[in-house]
């Protein structure tokens, strides 16, 4: 695309005269010709650095370059280093900006004909741009593609994208982390439109933040992905750069959504030391985000490493979940009667066991819990003097909160006996 430019460049200067250049819609240089007469500090930055500085970006948004439709005229502002006069005019596909075409006053008046090629320039330009525009496009989604392979069941997929990603420059070798990230919604269920594109926004904008060929990004229909790979890096400088940018990531999902930060949350998977173990990682890290929505005790940013049984827990099935629950707990737990019952167990089991502080943190008196808790025996048949009846209930109240038929309620109003 910028080779392309500058041979239209090099045409129309030549055709005109006269120095020209093209900037895109940032104001970041793209290509120009020779000078044929003077030129401003302006330029010459421009020139050297293949950028301007903000003042000068909020000089020409003030002369309304952006919403021109023809050519304008840039009037000088000595104190941004514009000396001299500037004629543009906008490159637009479709009414979309792509950029500008500019000719500096220096090089003396700006006729009719001058116009006419001007508008010529920035017609063409529009082309050469706009088919970049569609490449880049193209390329994304092929590394998108071969991003959806790397995470397949297939093997042979994984190894044949891990090779794609690296031969064709979209990703460089080295040890990966992966992050997910979940908004709202509940799992595999496809997310509105709007919630999508903010979380393929945010997912992007955290992708920038790496060096290029270090982050990749996929977004599926409930959640999305982002792929970071730490070349040389060990495992213990992975985690925590993959923390850092976890939180960065809730942030940016925070500022699209507009919901707060108890709509959204990030799983970070463990490293992995090649690029085709991704699968590992991305599981981890979805498992990861997932019981952190559900449980929403955990947090909005949460490590899989940090899941404790809730890690093991959440590889099993909905069936083998509801198999594994204690069958004197099971009534208690689908019986909506029995909430306070079933927070009160889980107060008092999440405390170790210490009646005094699960009293306190229940607000209720310490004879209160003790009635409470021996309800609870006669409902379950459990006893929470023996250790493997306690771990049974424990255990039971962390399976069900992952398991959607049997909400573990927390937060219900005290039992009445």
């Amino acid at each position: 695309m910028v080779s392309e430019l500058q041979r239209l460049v090099d045409a129309f200067g030549a055709r005109l005269g006269r120095s020209i250049a093209v900037d895109d819609a940032r104001l970041k240089l793209l290509a120009y010709n020779a000078h044929t007469g003077d030129v401003d500090d302006a330029r010459i930055e421009s020139v050297m650095h293949r950028g301007v500085s903000t003042a000068l970006v909020a000089h020409v948004s003030e002369q309304g370059a952006a919403q021109a439709s023809d050519v304008f005229t840039l009037p000088p502002c000595p104190r941004i280093g514009i000396t001299m006069e500037r004629v543009g005019i906008p490159i637009r596909y479709d009414d979309a900006l792509l950029g500008y075409v500019w000719l500096i006053g220096s090089d003396g008046p700006v006729g009719d004909r001058d116009v006419e090629l001007l508008r010529e320039a920035a017609a063409q330009a529009a082309l050469v741009l706009h088919r970049g525009h569609l490449g880049v496009d193209v390329t994304r989604s092929h590394a998108r593609e071969l991003v959806r392979d790397l995470i397949a069941p297939d093997q042979a997929l994984r190894t044949q994208a891990g090779v794609a990603l690296v031969e064709e420059e979209h990703a460089v070798a080295g040890p990966v982390a992966v992050l997910v990230a979940m908004v709202g919604g509940e799992e595999g269920e496809p997310l509105a439109e709007e919630r999508r594109l903010a979380l393929e926004l945010a997912v992007d904008r955290c992708r920038r933040r790496l060096p290029p060929s270090r982050g990749l990004a996929l977004t599926r229909p409930d959640h999305a992905l982002l792929l970071t790979i730490w070349p040389g890096a060990r495992s213990q400088v992975i985690e925590r750069n993959a923390a850092e940018l976890a939180e960065v990531l809730r942030e940016k999902l925070d500022a699209e959504l507009g919901l707060g930060r108890a709509a959204c949350w990030v799983g970070i998977g463990g490293p992995r030391p090649r690029l085709t173990e991704a699968l590992s990682s991305y599981e981890e890290a979805r498992r990861a985000a997932e019981v952190a929505r559900i449980t929403g005790t955990l947090g909005h940013v949460v490590a899989h490493k940090q899941l404790g049984v809730y890690a093991l827990l959440g590889k099993l099935t909905p069936d083998q979940l509801a198999e594994g629950i204690h069958p004197g707990l099971r009534p208690l737990l689908a019986n909506p009667a029995h909430r306070g019952l079933v927070e009160t167990l889980r107060v008092y089991l999440d405390h170790a066991g210490d009646a005094q502080r699960a009293a306190t943190a229940l607000h209720v008196h310490r004879s209160t819990l003790y009635k409470r808790l021996h309800r609870v025996e006669q409902l379950t048949g459990l006893r929470l003097d023996v250790g493997d009846d306690r771990l049974a209930a424990h255990l039971g109240l962390k399976t069900a909160e992952l398991h959607p038929r049997l909400p573990a309620s927390t937060h219900a109003p005290d039992v009445v006996f």
